[in-house]
């Protein structure tokens, strides 16, 4: 990282107290930010005109077990008009697995942070509709994209013997 890219520099000036880290390879900007200020700087890099980031891109975590903080959630942005995009990462740890949703800046962040929830657990503080998008409602056999979830899934072995009978028995 040698010279300060100038997005960083202002997120750094504004939100020194909840910036972590950030890196700029090859033009693929990610700066990292305690959640506390996750949703301030979200809706700073979505209003202000000069950061400019309209478009939500993907939204998705990563499972760092045995780590303190457990999930990292990293959201993609991207503005159409600077034709310029930022990774924006965040860690949550498992004790309190969640973090303030976007859904009020980008309308478009409603089912990948639902997605998000079922599938690692992660919950969005003040989603609208934060339910199930994946898996059925009464699936309670914990989230299968978490590392400690079992290979197999759970119950794959009933499923898995099911299909192996023989049909004409």
């Amino acid at each position: 990282m040698s010279e300060i890219n100038p997005i960083v520099e202002k997120i750094q000036q504004r939100f020194s107290e909840y910036f972590v880290s950030w890196s700029d390879y090859r033009g693929d900007l990610s700066v990292q930010v305690k959640k506390d200020g996750f949703h301030a700087l979200c809706q700073y890099l979505h209003d202000d005109p000069e950061m400019d980031f309209d478009y939500i891109v993907h939204v998705s975590s990563v499972d760092y077990l045995g780590q303190k903080e457990r999930f990292e959630v990293v959201y993609e942005f991207y503005s159409i008009r600077k034709r310029r995009r930022i990774r924006v990462k965040a860690r949550v740890a498992e004790e309190d697995c969640s973090i303030d949703s976007v859904t009020d800046l980008w309308k478009g962040a409603d089912f990948m942070e639902r997605e998000v929830f079922d599938m690692m657990g992660i919950r969005f503080l003040h989603h609208p509709n934060l339910t199930r998008i994946l898996l059925p409602d009464e699936y309670n056999e914990g989230y299968p994209l978490r590392k400690d979830f079992p290979m197999r899934g759970r119950g794959w072995r009933d499923t898995f013997e099911f299909m192996q009978k023989p049909s004409n028995q």
